[in-house]
């Protein structure tokens, strides 16, 4: 009988993820609000960051979990308080956010070794669903831009094309932030797996983060096509 992955998901994991991906969210408000906004413009940013993140994040990390999984090995997820204290201020007080609130701890059944290829694709698993989700949030930015997005007042075009940018950017930064070949992140391990492999992702991811950073070059040239 299969494993139900979705039940692997511990009670205490559960909480980790939810205590991590609001702290993370708040970062990243903090990141998109800076310049000043109303109560209301931080309510809507915070609830954006909410979306975006809590996607992004969560899959991320989820994608890690059950890629172990399916190897056979056990994994749970972690968060790290202090690191989302130090993502927090960071993001208030200098505009930069480390997303690093917790890892997936993965852990043998059976005592054996991973794999370098385990190992790898494991770790690929998380950055290539950020990379994935990025498709679908610049389908929202078509959308918004479609609506009259920034030559009409329409609030609905304003809130779509939003979430994509601010969905874009996030994955991006995600997917390209834990392709980083240092330390215990994905990227180290990813390239000495298949460099071949990493060099495409980390590619992509900081191809992205220039695009949904250049709305008035690059991703207004894009939307001039599409729309």
């Amino acid at each position: 009988m299969k494993t139900d992955i979705i039940s692997t998901i511990t009670k205490i994991e559960r909480r980790d993820l939810i205590i991590a991906w609001l702290a993370i969210a708040l970062a990243f408000t903090f990141i998109f609000i800076r310049g000043g906004v109303t109560a209301f413009g931080f309510v809507i940013f915070f609830i954006i960051s909410l979306f975006t993140v809590g996607i992004g994040f969560l899959l991320h990390e989820l994608a890690h979990k059950f890629m172990a999984i399916k190897y056979g090995y056990w994994a749970e997820f972690r968060k790290d308080n202090q690191m989302l204290l130090v993502a927090i201020a960071l993001a208030a007080l200098v505009g930069v956010v480390f997303a690093a609130p917790g890892a997936t701890m993965i852990f043998s059944r059976d005592g054996r070794m991973m794999t370098r290829e385990e190992s790898g694709m494991i770790s690929i698993a998380g950055p290539a669903v950020n990379l994935l989700l990025c498709i679908p949030f610049f389908l929202m930015i078509v959308a918004g831009a479609a609506l009259g997005y920034p030559f009409t007042e329409s609030f609905l075009a304003f809130i779509i094309f939003t979430t994509g940018i601010v969905g874009l950017s996030v994955n991006s930064m995600i997917a390209f932030f834990n392709l980083l070949p240092i330390s215990i992140l994905d990227g180290k391990k990813i390239f000495a797996w298949n460099s071949a492999v990493f060099a495409v992702a980390i590619v992509a991811s900081l191809g992205l983060i220039l695009l949904s950073n250049d709305f008035g070059g690059s991703l207004s040239t894009v939307l001039n096509a599409v729309v």
